[in-house]
């Protein structure tokens, strides 16, 4: 027996389905900065990589593309994605480990955690700490600051604002009152070789950002105690520490803790046998510091090291294979500006780093910015990454270098998609789905969504794109904003741009909308110039705030919209003026979020995302709004094309329904909501864009701060259904979830899925899904249930299991008889309906029944006994009923009844009091009502 127990939570809102969709991301292939690179010690083509806003990722060795090992993070714990450190278990390959949060201040109010997997990152074991992380925060490229002793892969040491030691593998030990500076521990390094295998390492380093005095210290008791190491260098702070089994220990410094500063540095080797400190820097007297360190465990002299930062003409990598007495340059000049290379590099699977407007001596590609990743694979000396503020570069026969002749250096970042999109569109026509602009790369038009764009928007270039729109009468034009102070214009469908002007003051982009006709409103920065319309020159609008959320009308080319604290604004006049038209609204503040956002081919409908003032709705042009009931928090809006025999476009939005952060669909103008992503496809930060494709039904596109642009597909698979309501405003106690049976038809070709609340599929329908009650298919965008075929009807009369045709099995086991009706006799079976054969004897048919005086007769109805002394809430034609532990329960029918056993935590209507809650959801003559434990609860006036 299928049991749906469909429980109503608000009058208006059902959520039926949580829909099994595919989730992809549209490809760029890079766009953000990589600090971390770790190779696995313990096994071959094992890697991970680790970005300061996107989470974790695993190298997939079969396809050579980075799988996301954080797309689980959410809205509540956003700042999971921001991974300080990792480490992978030098031991055991299965086991890896980081630390996670966004940042130290008061941005992220979440402290951090340590993560842990025992799967490769598959599924991940959470230690919250009980301070902040920065994975975003300056001196996140140093490290690692997380490491695992080699020789008992049970003590695993944490350095953040002070060394923290785990042992037992993640569990919380008391803090080591050593360090205290800012940014803390850079580094951790086991020197494996002082110890023995089973043991703890005695010898540990650690950087210390600290450029004023000691920057490196040294525990020789397995961190029990530490000590400055003597006379070591001063005045820059240390990025990078590595040690070889010669007793060396290797150290980058850079007078700034990065990833963007750095003009002085130096690289120095430690002798750990004799105490000597040696500077075996490349250049005495460098404009860049040094950060990635890079060594070959298969020849443990030589060294790879990256500057950080020489922006100009390019970054430089040295090589080393005597320990650093002497370099190799990756280019050297050759009679400036011309520069001898000895490498090759191709960008090809990423075409958009290319950038052609470059001069000599700069390079179109270069090797990068950032530089704080740099590993050379333990198992094989040809190949080296290093990730960069965009990418990761890499090469697979790198020991070419010695020998004279160029290697070979390409993209190594497919699948990792790190940018922050702050805007998208999809227009209706053109050969491009989707333009999108995003942080530090401008954004994109793209044609393919798996294949990474040729070129990002260019000519003008924003580091940062805001806002884009176009017009949807005239959709060859397109205009977007970013960091500069003017705006950009396309006549060419977005494949082509030039610079429009600026009114005076404007220092960046703000939001801009496009009327359907093609006029302009823009809201920059600062907001206090106020909101401008216009073309290719620009004029103040009057009557509406700077700083206002804006769009179009994407019917009548004359009107534009605006939102800003409670109120709505509208203009009837292409901008010129604008009148405040509904007051009342969620207050919002001045920002980037798409908030509004008008329907297409529906004049005056317009929908607002209020945050946690939900959702508002108006089809006459902001005169009046309606509330969408039962949405908590609503972030952001968009439409896509309609499901079949709707004329209205299916609406998406990011927030919280029915107690649950996702992402949702709506078919029908906001009344039932269908969650479509899952608890392993969350995604960090959502909030900010979202829109649907108008011409492919349930795609939708999603604006991530670090995951990239992600989109959705129906999967097909039906999912789990997770609540649901009618509309007559009962809170779900009248039916207790009880399926009606006895309406059931017997037939072997009847309509079975009806006696689940579906109709039978009545054309010729593929099949989507099989269950244990049988093959389901859609029809009119509904569940239905394919018929099942039989050869003839006296099947039901043979003794063959005649309630299948019903939807349920036969009893299988010596099973009582419960009750009959027109169909046959009913019994119960792993608590689900069976029909008992009817050519079998049918165990105590004659004596059992429903009027037994012992028998827990709600189990037939899928609800246990009530077990203690409780009081019955109310009765109906099955029997009396309680709640116990927050469930209803049959109160065996020879309990006396306490009829004045019904004590105030029951609350009202069969629902007990909340314990705690006070966060009222719904009220009607009985008080105000919440949810506590999945299910409505009276809130107590006594606590609350």
């Amino acid at each position: 027996m299928l049991n749906f127990h469909l429980w109503t939570i608000w009058s208006s809102l059902c959520i039926t389905f949580s829909l099994s969709y595919k989730w992809k991301n549209a490809e760029i292939v890079g766009g953000g900065f990589v600090p971390g690179i770790v190779f696995s010690e313990a096994e071959k083509d094992l890697v991970y990589a680790r970005t300061d806003i996107g989470g974790l990722y695993r190298l997939n060795k079969s396809t050579k593309r980075w799988e996301n090992l954080s797309e689980w993070v959410g809205v509540d714990n956003w700042g999971y994605a921001g991974i300080d450190t990792m480490c992978a278990d030098p031991v055991d390959a299965n086991r890896v480990y980081a630390a996670v949060g966004m940042y130290t201040n008061d941005w992220d109010p979440n402290n951090g955690a340590i993560i842990s997997s025992t799967d490769r990152g598959d599924n991940w074991s959470i230690s919250e700490l009980p301070f902040k992380v920065g994975g975003n925060d300056p001196g996140r490229g140093m490290g690692e600051r997380i490491a695992v002793d080699p020789n008992n892969n049970k003590i695993l040491f944490f350095g953040a604002r002070a060394v923290k030691s785990f042992t037992n593998v993640g569990k919380y030990a008391a803090d080591n009152q050593y360090f205290t500076e800012a940014i803390g521990i850079s580094f951790v390094t086991f020197d494996r070789y002082s110890g023995k295998k089973g043991s703890p390492t005695p010898n540990i380093y650690v950087g210390v950002a600290d450029n004023s005095t000691s920057t490196v210290y040294v525990s020789k008791d397995a961190g029990v105690s530490w000590t400055a190491i003597p006379d070591q260098p001063a005045h820059y702070f240390p990025h990078k520490g590595k040690i070889t089994e010669d007793g060396m220990l290797y150290v980058t410094y850079t007078d700034g803790c990065g990833p963007y500063d750095g003009q002085a540095g130096a690289i120095y080797r430690y002798n750990t046998k004799t105490g000597e400190w040696k500077d075996i820097s490349p250049h005495q007297e460098p404009y860049f510091g040094y950060g990635g360190l890079a060594i070959d465990a298969q020849n443990q002299k030589t060294l790879v090291v990256a500057t950080l930062n020489s922006w100009w003409p390019d970054a430089i990598l040295f090589r080393s294979t005597d320990g650093g007495d002497t370099w190799s340059h990756i280019w050297e000049w050759d009679g400036y500006p011309q520069r001898k290379l000895k490498y090759e590099i191709d960008p090809s699977i990423s075409p958009w780093i290319e950038d052609d407007m470059k001069q000599i001596p700069e390079p179109t590609t270069k090797l990068g910015w950032m530089i704080e990743s740099l590993e050379i694979d333990p198992f094989n000396s040809d190949r080296i990454m290093w990730g960069t503020g965009a990418t990761i570069w890499g090469s697979e026969d790198l020991t070419n270098w010695d020998s004279g002749k160029k290697f070979h250096i390409s993209v190594m970042a497919s699948g990792i998609e790190e940018t922050s999109v702050q805007d998208l569109v999809s227009p209706a026509t053109g050969d491009a789905h989707l333009l999108s602009v995003m942080g530090d790369i401008g954004g994109f038009r793209h044609t393919d969504l798996d294949k990474c764009p040729e070129i990002n928007f260019r000519s003008p270039t924003f580091t940062t794109g805001y806002s884009i729109d176009y017009a949807e009468n005239v959709p060859n034009f397109w205009v977007r904003v970013g960091t500069e102070p003017y705006i950009a214009i396309s006549w060419g469908n977005g494949e082509s741009w030039y610079s429009g002007q600026a009114p005076g003051g404007v220092t960046e982009g703000g939001i801009v909308a496009v009327g359907a006709d093609g006029d302009v409103v823009w809201a920059p920065k600062p907001y206090d110039l106020g909101v401008f319309y216009g073309k290719e020159s620009f004029k103040s609008s009057k009557g509406i705030p700077g700083g206002a959320r804006i769009c179009s009308d994407r019917v009548n080319g004359k009107i534009f919209y605006g939102y800003l604290g409670d109120t709505f604004y509208r203009s009837t006049d292409t901008g010129v003026t604008f009148s405040k038209v509904y007051t009342g609204l969620p207050e919002i503040e001045p920002g980037y979020a798409k908030n509004i956002k008008a329907v297409a081919g529906h004049e005056g409908d317009v929908w607002l995302a209020g945050n946690k003032g939900g959702l508002y709705h108006t089809e006459d042009g902001g005169e009046t709004f309606t509330s969408i009931d039962g949405v908590e928090i609503a972030n952001t809006i968009g439409f896509g094309k309609a499901a079949e025999g709707s004329d209205y476009p299916a609406l998406y939005i990011t927030g919280k329904i029915g107690n649950v952060n996702g992402i949702f669909r709506s078919d029908d103008k906001g009344k039932n909501w269908v969650r479509i992503n899952d608890d392993d496809h969350q995604y960090g930060t959502i909030n900010f864009c979202i829109t649907g494709d108008p011409r492919i039904y349930g795609r939708v596109y999603v604006c991530t701060n670090g995951y990239g642009i992600v989109y959705g597909d129906i999967d097909g698979d039906s999912g789990t259904p997770v609540s649901g309501s009618g509309n007559g405003g009962s809170k779900g106690k009248d039916n207790k979830g009880k399926e009606d049976k006895d309406n059931k038809q017997n037939s072997n070709t009847s309509c079975w899925s009806e006696a689940l609340g579906y109709p039978c599929c009545q054309g010729e329908v593929e099949l989507v899904e099989s269950n244990e009650d049988g093959d389901w298919g859609l029809e009119n965008n509904e569940w239905c249930g394919i018929p099942k075929q039989s050869s003839s009807n006296e099947s039901n009369n043979d003794g063959s299991c005649w309630s299948e045709a019903l939807g349920y099995p036969c009893c299988q086991g010596e099973v009582e008889y419960v009750e009959s009706n027109e169909n046959g006799d009913w019994g119960l079976e792993n608590n689900e309906w069976c029909g008992l054969p009817k050519t079998s004897n049918n165990r105590n048919k004659d004596n059992n029944n429903n009027e037994d005086s012992t028998a827990c007769w709600s189990e037939a109805y899928g609800f246990p006994c009530c077990q203690g002394e409780i009081g019955y809430i109310e009765s109906d034609e099955y029997g009396d009923w309680s709640v116990e532990n927050n469930k209803w329960c049959g109160v065996p029918k020879a309990r006396t009844l306490k009829s004045n056993a019904v004590k105030s935590c029951i609350g009202a209507d069969g629902y007990p009091c909340c314990s705690q809650e006070c966060t009222s959801y719904f009220r009607d003559e009985s008080g105000d009502w919440s949810v506590e434990n999945g299910d409505w609860c009276l809130i107590d006036t006594s606590i609350c």
